[in-house]
């Protein structure tokens, strides 16, 4: 049993002629009696009275309706694809990080919504594990993430590099770490830290970072949004290690301070402390104008 054959039997059923039928679907004649013939020999029941008019037999009007939903579904079907690859999608879902949503974000959603003001565009605050699962998941379309080579690997996977930035140290403005200009590594393993919750690709940065300098991350307390971090610092005794672009905020609040670290006293050596952020979809996707026109928006406007 075929599509065409569906087709075939439904508009012989809507004409009421094999010639008619056979004109609307551009075949001759005799292929629409062919495909009839070769679909009642699949069920094993007349469909048509073959006289004058091709009229319904009982097992052709029990067929009817099913043929009929079938054949619309398959309509709306090629339809819903032909609008997706035109660009004709009711909404755009995006996975971001934190820090990336509150700073060089903002400014592209608001040219894509012009850009394409019949399409809407929904935007989720999450980790970076969390946005790649859910990216693979289908849920969202694209992903802005800290760079994992584990997580993005695979032919499918699109990826665009947008940034490197430093890893700098929140402190409260009278904790004793705000008094150098820049923080040895040897001063600040001595303080507790917050960190990101587990998923979240900034905790396991700074863990690996702490392991290959063969000394212990004393995080005191785990969180998963900017304010947290900043309310909880704000108190005194906590520090944080955040990337640059996560302390715009706290760079302008009188009740914290933000130093960079000093690369030159690090523990094991003189490399600098960085995480990479990187834009990810799926190769298919990409081919949908408004994504293609989300990514291209980012790679433009981005640092």
């Amino acid at each position: 049993m075929r599509l065409e054959q569906l087709q075939a039997f439904l508009m012989i059923a809507q004409t009421g002629s094999f010639q008619q039928a056979a004109k609307q679907c551009g075949v001759t004649q005799s292929t629409i009696s062919r495909q009839i013939q070769a679909l009642e020999a699949d069920l094993g029941v007349e469909l048509f009275y073959r006289t004058t008019h091709a009229k319904l037999t009982l097992g052709g009007e029990r067929f009817l309706p099913r043929v009929r939903k079938i054949c619309q579904e398959w309509e709306s079907a090629t339809q819903e694809l032909q609008d997706l690859m035109l660009g004709k999608q009711p909404e755009l879902c995006i996975a971001a990080i934190h820090s990336v949503c509150g700073s060089y974000l903002p400014p592209v959603l608001q040219k894509f919504c012009h850009d394409y003001p019949d399409v809407q565009l929904r935007v989720t605050s999450l980790g970076s594990d969390r946005s790649l699962k859910v990216l693979k998941d289908g849920l969202v379309d694209l992903a802005i993430v800290m760079h994992n080579r584990f997580l993005i690997t695979g032919k499918e996977m699109a990826v665009e590099v947008l940034y490197d930035e430093p890893i700098e140290v929140l402190v409260g403005v009278n904790h004793p770490l705000a008094e150098y200009e820049k923080i040895p590594w040897l001063e600040l393993i001595r303080y507790p830290q917050v960190v990101f919750k587990d998923g979240y690709g900034m905790q396991r940065l700074i863990q690996e970072r702490f392991e290959q300098m063969d000394v212990k991350l004393y995080a005191a307390l785990e969180v998963n949004t900017l304010d947290a971090f900043r309310g909880v610092v704000r108190q005194g005794e906590l520090i944080a290690l955040l990337p640059q672009s996560a302390l715009l905020e706290a760079k302008n609040d009188p009740t914290l301070a933000v130093r960079p670290l000093d690369n030159n006293h690090n523990l094991d050596d003189h490399s600098s402390f960085t995480r990479r952020v990187v834009m990810v979809t799926t190769q298919d996707r990409l081919k949908i104008p408004p994504i293609q026109h989300f990514w291209q928006l980012i790679k433009d406007n981005f640092p």
